[in-house]
């Protein structure tokens, strides 16, 4: 089981997603059953800011003076069963509510898609080298493709 702490910073977010907590732990529960860790516990936070916020947190632990979309955290390089919190994933209201953001998605899926991203940077995911960005963008995007077909489950929330 995955546990989800989400704090909300910006209250734009609360504009275009009602429940943040009801709606990302709906998105988990969509994801194919090999994130359930149903035998482990694990848990994360989720932090729904704005490009201020987001551009200090990369400045300062990524050297890069900029916003970005999203950024990760991960307590750990990699996953063990002795690993309870994941760490931490961050993610900017203006880069999702940018219309031309991830080809024009709907709000709600952008979110999702880079939730997903997020998500993955916590269990080891990178895309530093080309084949590393190979392995997780096919991955990103089966999972992505895994939650929509059952979107509409949780897109109301």
């Amino acid at each position: 089981m995955i546990k989800i702490d989400v704090v909300v910073d910006e209250l734009q977010w609360k504009n275009k997603i009602k429940r943040p907590k009801a709606f990302f732990q709906a998105i988990l529960k969509l994801f194919p059953k090999k994130y359930n860790f149903k035998t482990k516990n694990k848990a994360f936070s989720l932090l729904l800011s704005n490009n201020k916020k987001i551009k200090i947190l990369n400045k300062k632990f990524r050297k890069k003076n900029k916003s970005t979309d999203v950024l990760s955290f991960p307590l750990n390089k990699e996953i063990s069963k002795n690993n309870f919190y994941l760490g931490d994933v961050i993610i900017s209201y203006q880069y999702m509510n940018n219309p031309r953001s991830i080809n024009n998605l709907n709000f709600k899926k952008k979110v999702i898609k880079i939730f997903i991203h997020g998500f993955l940077h916590l269990l080891g995911y990178d895309h530093i080298k080309e084949k590393d960005f190979i392995n997780m963008f096919k991955e990103e995007e089966r999972i992505f493709n895994f939650v929509e077909r059952k979107i509409d489950k949780i897109i109301k929330i």
